[in-house]
């Protein structure tokens, strides 16, 4: 199990392009799977231009890049993960998507494999429950943009093996990751921490305590943050902020995880953020 050279990719969006890049950076071959073949257009034209744009700056040389480049493939059919030693889903934040997404692997892809999930607070124990190998089922929970990111956050499920665990703690770290490991409870780690933090900030907008500029700007100037938290709840998606809170809601049942009724308003309204141009700020498409 712990000779891993082809990794597959399920989902080809920001978070699945930027993995299928860093492992193909880092040596690995790649199948990058979308059943969407706009999206896995876009999706490997992207890691493209991104891996173009290193070249441009004196990241990596042009030859580096090409290299990269090539040992990404691409399909739409599932099927032709069969043969991955490690398979990452990085599919949209929906419990009963990724139930259905793992349940296909578990019949698809070779007995010995490992099937991990990118997911950000759906429990590791309840997904590795759809398969028949639950023993090697584990979390890869990796920071948006990947490239820059430097954090992999590891979630063993109940019944992930030593070696399951021990497998994907080297993959992350081949790809220049430092690898934390969390239990699986609600949210894990970094989202235990983080989203309650967008949403009392959410809250503080909702009660009229500031602007979303000054919140933004008290806590980046206040707090040495990189990014204030209703821009870092735009960058994220307001869409996976929501479903991240019920998640924390549901699981831990406490009051203090209750969404803010204007993040619920938000994304009805399909204010999403980044993602199509206007969620707490309004950015140019």
């Amino acid at each position: 199990m712990g000779n891993i050279q082809l990794i597959g990719i399920v989902g080809a969006g920001q978070m699945g392009r930027g993995i299928a890049q860093v492992a193909a950076q880092t040596g690995y071959e790649v199948i990058l799977f979308d059943a969407f073949k706009n999206s896995l257009d876009f999706g490997h034209a992207f890691i493209k231009t991104q891996l173009d744009k290193g070249t441009e700056k004196g990241k990596w040389s042009a030859d580096e890049a090409a290299q990269a480049f090539s040992r990404v493939k691409t399909t739409s059919e599932m099927s032709d993960l069969k043969n991955c030693d490690l398979v990452i889903e990085a599919a949209t934040e929906k419990k009963e998507l990724k139930f259905d997404i793992f349940k296909k692997l578990d019949e698809i892809v070779k007995s010995g494999a490992i099937l991990a999930t990118n997911t950000s607070s759906i429990s590791i124990t309840e997904i590795a429950a759809t398969t028949k190998r639950p023993d090697k089922v584990a979390g890869m929970h990796f920071m948006n943009p990947v490239p820059i990111m430097k954090l992999v956050e590891g979630i063993r499920g109940l019944e992930t093996s030593d070696e399951t665990f021990n497998t994907v703690a080297s993959v992350s770290e081949k790809m220049g990751k430092t690898f934390v490991r969390a239990q699986d409870y609600p949210g894990f780690a970094v989202n235990r921490i983080l989203m309650p933090m967008i949403n009392e900030a959410v809250y503080a907008l909702y009660e009229g305590v500031a602007t979303a500029k000054d919140i933004d700007t008290a806590m980046k100037l206040g707090t040495n943050q990189p990014m204030g938290p209703l821009e870092l709840a735009d960058f994220i998606g307001l869409d996976t902020c929501l479903a991240i809170m019920n998640v924390l809601h549901d699981g831990l049942a406490d009051t203090k995880y209750r969404p803010c009724p204007l993040l619920r308003q938000y994304v009805a309204a399909g204010r999403f953020g980044r993602k199509n141009g206007k969620g707490f700020h309004v950015y140019d498409k």
